[in-house]
């Protein structure tokens, strides 16, 4: 961060941002837009390739002329063939009208606010493309019901020639349950503070709480409280990754830079959930797996082509909270060597494998 910012981005402000930026040029575009509009900041773009499809779909002629929102358009036709939906097709199944449809992949823009690990805000965006889908009904499949021409499925197995691009690219704000704009410390404050007021409100029914054990001697009750002392100190797994962060080798490094967090914030049923899950902007070409046999020597050796690989200091360590590409038996039998003596790491990564491996935690 340069100079102290003016103001913090909010959605509003972004929005009008992303609505002001050309298709031809928004990639190029859209840091240096957000710069102007929030001076002071240094903003950085990474993209993940995780495609998704808007529920969104148009309808247009093979000339481009556009003839409206599909959904809206099919439930009129639907009314003028009395619900027959294989009168309907019939019908369809001879015209020359196509489906278009949006099709995105995530974006995250960051900037960092501070020195700290969680120092930075994240802005969660979707940059996203129109392309002609094909044709309004599949000719060869008679539909089930009026669902499948109002939200046809069948178009997105078909992969798209360039030639079928229609508009974008176009980027807007994801809609991720009140995580599209958040300034990373304050919601892990926001995380911290709403798990201990979880806690707290179940503190009377965890006071009556007994464990019972059924022994040689006899019954035992044993209250739960006294059992885990600690159970209104847990500390959320989000919070733990970024003091992970800040206290091993990983430390120098953003985290921005090496992670996205796919954030959530809703609540249901009464109940508030937060958090986030981290997405590695470059994950390893395969996955580590604990096989038997290996020696820890060679666990060790692995896990330093990982660091190497990714670019990252300890970065197995994260991937491995990540629970997918890198198996957590494999920290556990470091952890174990290092109890041993067998291996050594830098003494923070150390102090931080031995505390996961005494309380371990995953996303």
């Amino acid at each position: 961060m340069n100079a102290s910012p003016l103001r913090l981005p909010d959605a509003g402000s972004i929005g009008a941002v992303l609505a002001d930026l050309d298709p031809a040029s928004a990639d190029d575009d859209l840091v240096p837009a957000l710069a102007r509009t929030f001076p002071g900041f240094e903003f950085s773009l990474a993209r993940i390739d995780d495609d998704y499809w808007r529920d969104t779909r148009s309808l247009i002629r093979p000339d481009g002329t556009r003839l409206g929102e599909l959904r809206r358009w099919m439930t009129v036709e639907l009314t003028k063939d009395g619900g027959d939906t294989d009168a309907l097709w019939l019908r369809l199944k001879e015209t020359d009208l196509q489906i278009t449809e949006w099709r995105g992949t995530s974006a995250f823009v960051s900037a960092p606010t501070g020195p700290a690990a969680a120092d930075y805000i994240q802005i969660a965006l979707g940059r996203e493309i129109e392309w002609r889908a094909g044709p309004i009904v599949d000719p060869n499949y008679r539909p089930f019901g009026a669902e499948e021409l109002l939200d046809p499925s069948w178009p997105r197995s078909e992969q798209l020639a360039q030639s079928d691009r229609l508009a974008g690219p176009v980027y807007r704000l994801l809609g991720r349950a009140g995580g599209a704009v958040i300034h990373v410390r304050s919601f892990l404050d926001r995380c911290g503070r709403i798990e201990r007021e979880r806690r707290e409100a179940r503190r009377p029914e965890m006071a009556r709480r007994v464990i019972r054990e059924v022994g040689p001697d006899g019954n035992h009750e044993t209250p739960f409280l006294e059992a885990v002392p600690d159970w209104f100190d847990y500390v959320p797994r989000e919070i733990r990754f970024f003091q992970d962060w800040k206290e091993s080798s990983a430390r120098p490094r953003r985290v921005f830079a090496h992670w996205a967090l796919d954030v959530r914030d809703y609540t249901h049923k009464g109940e508030r959930e937060v958090g986030f899950i981290p997405r590695p902007l470059r994950p390893p070409k395969d996955r580590l797996l604990a096989t038997p046999d290996v020696s820890v020597h060679l666990l060790m050796d692995r896990i330093d082509a990982v660091d190497r690989e990714i670019g990252l200091p300890f970065g197995w360590f994260f991937l491995m909270t990540h629970g997918h590409w890198v198996d957590p038996d494999i920290g556990l039998a470091i952890a174990q060597g290092l109890k041993a003596q067998r291996v050594r790491l830098p003494d923070p990564d150390a102090r931080v494998l031995l505390r996961w491996a005494d309380q371990p935690y995953g996303f």
